[in-house]
Parts: structure tokens; sequence; C-alpha cells
């Protein structure tokens, strides 16, 4: 059973290690220190959630997180472990930052743009939470195409 929590700085460490799993697609980010010093901020600043559960050897295991800007009402990050997709773990996260959210504002979020294999789960879930597409964002750190996705204000 996986649980939604607000991430801490004791977390730090996990956070770095999902993000070096996927920086293939989303760009260079553990070597970067705005990357770390944004994320330290994220953590101090309560504005990253985090989902962990048991793990075999009765501690926590971290599965995924994800942050967010309340004052731009957008959806900065999310990623979830490879060893912990398509158990819910994204879902669980995506739902608890909307609920988070200003709903009556529209919701942003960059991700993969519709031509990358690779990112179609990522889309694939924020359809399932009505968004869709916006703008073309350009291309990511990491090379591959973006796009905005928008979830209309709820009022």
């Amino acid at each position: 059973m996986v649980k939604v929590r607000t991430a801490t700085p004791a977390d730090y460490n996990d956070w770095l290690a999902l993000a070096k799993e996927v920086e293939p697609l989303f760009g260079p980010m553990v070597g970067d220190a705005s990357f770390r010093d944004a994320l330290k901020s994220a953590l101090l600043e309560r504005s990253a959630l985090c989902v962990s559960g048991p793990a075999g050897d009765g501690g926590e295991m971290f599965h995924g997180g994800v942050v967010v800007s309340r004052e731009a009402n957008e959806i900065l990050w999310l990623a979830v472990c490879r060893d912990s997709r398509r158990q819910g773990a994204g879902k669980a996260l995506l739902a608890e930052a909307i609920a988070g959210m200003d709903r009556d504002r529209p919701v942003t979020v960059t991700t993969f743009d519709g031509t990358v294999e690779a990112g179609l789960p990522a889309r694939r879930l924020y359809l399932s939470f009505g968004f869709v597409d916006g703008e073309p964002a350009g291309a990511n750190p990491a090379g591959i195409p973006t796009a905005t996705m928008v979830l209309a204000a709820s009022s």
C-alpha cells in the first residue's frame, strides 16, 4: 500500500536517486547545482509530495514524487521510480497535487508531447485527470519535445 505525504529534507537522497533514474528523459539534474538547490527549496517549502510504502525489510520505500508551484498553479516535476510504475503511485501523486491547487484557476504541466513513445504513460495519466494539450513547449534539457497540458478550472 502506498501513501502520499509531504516530502521533507530527509527525503533528499531518495529524490536525487529518482532524478538520476529519469535523467535520460528529463535531462541532467543530479549534477546541476541549480536543480539541487531548487529541490532543497521545494522540500523546505513543503511544495513537494512523495509516495512511500513498506519495503521488504520492514522499512519504507520511496516510490516517486511531485513538485508543485501553488503560486503558478503548476505541476513542476513528477516522476515515479521504474520498479514502482503501474502500481498507482503516479495517480496518487497527481490526485494529491491537484487537490492542493487552486481549482478556480487552470492547472498546468509541461510534459512530453504526443510523439514521444517513452512519455505516453505520463500523457495518459494527465489525460485521465482531464488535462488537455495546450501549446508546444519546445525541447526539454534532454532534447525531447514537450507540450504544456492544461486542466481547466473547475468553476
